[in-house]
């Protein structure tokens, strides 16, 4: 098996594993008991917290900690809204989003929010002249990714940011769950951030968010202050620790692994442009990591089983999504049905090898002289 899907879940590390291992076994106690086991606990899950809000330059009060970046999402857009609703119903979004922020929005229109998406540009950035047209008095958020997870574009938080100091009644929510430990990322600007562990080496079920201190959300699970008064349960500590170490490896890391798939990435895109029914629809400027085609004429999903049954790892549009459905990503770029139907995405890591590489492209060709023979949609 190649595993070609990295933008969807990552190996846990061995350290990561390691650290984690070694929490549930020493602290025992749950984190908000009184007793010496509990406060034991509480002291380590204040000394995660310290050292994750130093990585990422933000306050400690300002880290709450998630099942993940749907939770997270969801917390942060629903807990704006719903605080702000008073103030206004209009927010702003992309077509670009991950499904938990566009089914988080559809789930708002239906309670009587308005929901506009701004246009994209043929680079898959934001187009500014028309989130600066969008705006209204009455406007409550703008949320936006800043790596998108089907295309890999990279937007202009920083700009998007300065534009929205005009209106201060409106917030700014970030999903940075494919940017963080791959590309720069800055809370600077932001009202709300979101990544988890699971797509940088961590585990899964651990996802953070950023809130700004003086920034109030009304919270989606009550009964209890657990760390924070916005996130009610149990705190985790072995998976904030495990996060962190996540973190701090991803962190340390990142210039190296960004080399390694940049190349693997310049090597698959100069292989298969030489394909004359493959379209490439992650733009020039996208994060390496991700890397989105199409072959005329085969539906993603029939190019992806196909793949998949040679051994190879591949997803067609994320893997929340849901299935039959275009990807609204590569039809905002392309504005053509047939091609966002016959989109699908190869992910890398600095994991994958350049042996992976060549297999893929003969397993590639194979298929795409069967398909593309029998013009299969």
């Amino acid at each position: 098996m190649i595993y070609l899907d990295y933008s969807a879940n990552t190996p846990v590390a061995a350290e990561v594993l390691e650290r984690f291992l070694q929490i549930e076994k020493n602290f025992m106690g749950n984190p908000n008991s009184s007793h010496q086991a509990g406060r034991a606990a509480q002291a380590e899950m204040a000394k995660v917290t310290d050292s994750i809000a130093q990585l990422l330059g933000v306050n400690p009060a300002e880290i709450i900690y998630t099942s993940g970046a749907s939770e997270a999402n969801n917390l942060a857009i629903k807990g704006i809204a719903h605080s702000a609703r008073q103030v206004g119903r209009h927010i702003i979004s992309t077509p670009l989003e991950h499904s938990s922020v566009s089914g988080c929005l559809s789930s708002l229109q239906q309670q009587g929010y308005e929901i506009d998406l701004v246009g994209i540009e043929r680079d898959g950035t934001v187009n500014l002249e028309d989130l600066k047209a969008l705006m209204r008095k009455d406007t409550i958020l703008v949320a936006i990714c800043s790596v998108d997870s089907e295309l890999g574009g990279i937007q202009p938080v920083a700009q998007i940011s300065e534009m929205l100091k005009a209106y201060p009644k409106c917030r700014l929510h970030v999903d940075a769950t494919q940017a963080v430990g791959k590309t720069g990322i800055s809370f600077q600007g932001i009202d709300t951030l979101c990544f988890t562990g699971h797509k940088i080496y961590g585990l899964n079920g651990c996802g953070v968010l950023l809130k700004r201190k003086n920034l109030f959300i009304e919270p989606l699970i009550h009964g209890g202050t657990s760390t924070t008064i916005y996130r009610s349960g149990t705190p985790a500590l072995a998976l904030a620790a495990a996060t962190e170490t996540a973190l701090e490896m991803a962190l340390r890391e990142q210039n190296n692994r960004y080399e390694v798939v940049k190349g693997l990435n310049r090597k698959l895109r100069r292989e298969l442009e030489a394909y004359p029914r493959v379209r490439m629809n992650s733009p020039q400027n996208a994060v390496p990591h991700i890397l989105n085609l199409s072959v005329q004429g085969v539906k993603g999903t029939v190019f992806q089983r196909e793949l998949d049954e040679n051994g190879i790892c591949v997803s067609v549009k994320s893997a929340c999504s849901a299935e039959g459905q275009l990807s609204q990503a590569v039809f905002a770029l392309s504005q053509d049905r047939k091609n966002a139907l016959s989109s699908w995405r190869i992910s890398l890591s600095h994991l994958t090898t350049e042996e992976e590489i060549q297999e893929f492209l003969r397993v590639f060709d194979h298929c795409y002289e069967k398909r593309t023979a029998n013009n299969a949609t």
